[in-house]
């Protein structure tokens, strides 16, 4: 059996590879693990797809066969569930969600009771559970057995968070207020939030892409797909626009010229505004392998720190926490606000992106420029149906690698690592000249896939 932790919980096929039967192990392992002999309370979110009616039944069956109290939160951000577990004091937080991926997938993923995704060791001690189906995890009877909650208030409290993290300033005048927004809310679990909370907050908002039908999730849209919302900002001359994923804990965005832009792009202009008002925290921002060599010219002009870390948000969330860092993020556009929440959180990260932008009086393509990145490139290479493996050790494509970095020297880097919730190896190639890293990596990539994709 591999191990069916990756980057960001637990994520497959509906019903393929995540079955209702490992849904239910996964519940009785999960809840035992990180509450030990009592009954633990948990709360469970759901994204739109619509394999999650059938998965949610499985995982609220499992735990309430180990004796939980499950509060069920209906379709909410994932980033909603970091916040509620807090708020409302449980003892730990599930979301039925693949993110970003396309519909037939779909995933599971762990908060604790501080609504922090679980440390490498809790996994670890889940998959043991549920390897050894074991007799330690109870099955209580009788009033022992747990019992299922709603709780239709979730989305509008994960709302009103939302904004107290932007009022209270003291002056009358909405955070918001005169801003024209577009938000590409990819048919997933921002569509009942992120419109209310920008609107609330003064913005007018063009919604796109806010219309779920359990199978439209991601589809050509949201953040993985923005051509749609960049054609919309151009065209209707708005000030800028935001795409979030299918779970609302990524966002990109796009300027009033069209010109997407990235998480590295995000933190900067967070990062600079929080600098100058002395709220980032050590001076540091937190990044990861993937973030552009721009980020790290861009922070060297700025007297900011930076430090990186391995690929994947979990990784920025606990250098983040061991440092007491307050802003870090991903290139993908998972971007973290400690002083706020404890995950990635698209709309968050969008509300106080439009702040920043709103207090410069500049527009975003001004503001953006405090930043410019490298040419980079990131393509897929494709190994079948095996996944983190070390392509290196094929000696065709190490020679293939070497070649690369050395005609990179130090203008540029390579960066090849398997993804964390697909068949593939990306390669990340950053460099002068668009055209030859281009060339480089689709080359890496064939070799790659030549040797490995079958």
């Amino acid at each position: 059996m591999t191990r069916l932790f990756g980057t960001d919980g637990v994520r497959g096929v509906a019903n393929k590879d995540l079955t209702p039967e490992l849904a239910m192990e996964i519940g009785r392992a999960g809840a035992y693990a990180l509450s030990g002999k009592k009954p633990p309370k948990v709360l469970i979110g759901t994204d739109t797809r619509l394999s999650s009616d059938m998965l949610e039944a499985a995982l609220v069956a499992g735990l309430c066969s180990v004796g939980a109290e499950v509060h069920r939160a209906g379709v909410v951000p994932s980033p909603a569930m970091a916040h509620l577990v807090r708020h409302y004091k449980m003892d730990a937080g599930v979301m039925l969600s693949a993110s970003h991926n396309p519909m037939p997938d779909n995933g599971i993923k762990f908060f604790d009771k501080d609504g922090f995704k679980l440390s490498d060791e809790i996994e670890d001690r889940i998959e043991e559970l549920i390897r050894k189906t074991s007799s330690e995890i109870p099955r209580p009877t009788s009033e022992g057995v747990g019992r299922a909650i709603l709780r239709e208030e979730a989305s509008k409290d994960y709302v009103d968070f939302l904004l107290s993290t932007l009022q209270g300033s003291g002056s009358n005048e909405m955070p918001l207020s005169g801003m024209t927004l577009a938000l590409d809310c990819a048919n997933g679990a921002t569509s009942a939030t992120a419109a209310i909370a920008f609107e609330k907050l003064g913005a007018k908002c063009f919604i796109l892409h806010d219309k779920p039908d359990g199978k439209n999730i991601n589809a050509n849209c949201g953040s993985t797909h923005m051509e749609s919302l960049q054609k919309f900002v151009k065209a209707n001359k708005v000030d800028m626009g935001f795409a979030f994923d299918g779970d609302g804990d990524r966002v990109l965005c796009v300027d009033e010229l069209g010109e997407e832009l990235d998480g590295d792009c995000i933190m900067a202009v967070l990062g600079q505004a929080m600098n100058r008002s002395g709220r980032l925290k050590n001076n540091t921002i937190v990044v990861t392998v993937m973030s552009n060599m721009g980020f790290e010219i861009f922070c060297k002009e700025n007297d900011i720190n930076f430090i990186r870390t391995a690929v994947g948000d979990r990784y920025v969330i606990q250098e983040m926490k061991t440092g007491g860092y307050n802003l870090g993020g991903e290139q993908s556009g998972h971007i973290i606000i400690s002083d706020f929440n404890t995950s990635g959180d698209g709309i968050l990260t969008g509300l106080h992106l439009a702040a920043v932008l709103k207090e410069s009086g500049k527009t975003f393509s001004e503001l953006r420029k405090i930043m410019a990145p490298l040419p980079q490139v990131l393509l897929g290479a494709k190994l079948g149906s095996r996944q983190k493996i070390d392509v290196r050790e094929n000696k065709e494509v190490a020679t293939a690698m070497d070649k690369v970095e050395a005609e990179l020297g130090d203008k540029g880097r390579l960066l090849i690592r398997p993804s964390g919730t697909e068949p593939l190896v990306r390669v990340m190639i950053e460099g002068s000249d668009q055209s030859i890293i281009e060339k480089h990596a689709n080359d890496l990539v064939a070799v790659i896939e030549k040797n490995f994709a079958n």
